[in-house]
């Protein structure tokens, strides 16, 4: 027998520092994207600004064309590109963070997968799947939304 006592706990979330971006595209907030995506303290704050950084890295090349025709106009950052105001922030910053937050958000559920391999374990990753295909998808969604792209492409045959 051993002294080793499972007892379930998790360890506390210290919240990430702000994540600075490029000065275009608007810098993040650790805690907003915490409670955004309902994350509990089994994702350390390293783990979550990971997360972040390599959501930045994707979703900012994917838009690298939309930036550039932006620039040009002559808007100085996404903030500055004209769109409607809602809850004090225009339309182009909720889609950019959404396509942000749900990136980062499939990722965290792939590795999350991971860490348990009971039998629990197993049932919850196969419960995870589709939330990871949701969040890629609402991702692609928002990028699309933001670049004026049509969500579906159809063509005959």
């Amino acid at each position: 027998m051993s002294g080793f006592i499972a007892n379930g706990s998790t360890p506390s979330a210290s919240e990430p520092h702000p994540i600075s971006n490029d000065g275009w595209w608007p810098d993040l907030d650790g805690e907003s994207v915490r409670a955004a995506l309902r994350l509990d303290a089994s994702i350390s704050a390293m783990r979550l600004e990971v997360a972040l950084v390599n959501a930045i890295l994707s979703v900012n090349r994917d838009l690298g064309d939309y930036q550039t025709a932006q620039r040009a106009l002559g808007h100085t950052s996404l903030e500055a590109v004209p769109g409607p105001l809602i809850q004090n922030m225009k339309r182009p910053v909720h889609l950019y963070l959404r396509a942000v937050y749900c990136t980062a958000g499939a990722e965290l559920a792939e590795r999350y997968r991971s860490y348990d391999s009971t039998n629990d374990g197993n049932s919850n990753a196969d419960e995870l799947t589709p939330s990871v295909d949701e969040f890629r998808r609402d991702a692609r969604w928002a990028m699309r939304d933001l670049s004026g792209i049509s969500r579906a492409t159809v063509e005959l045959l």
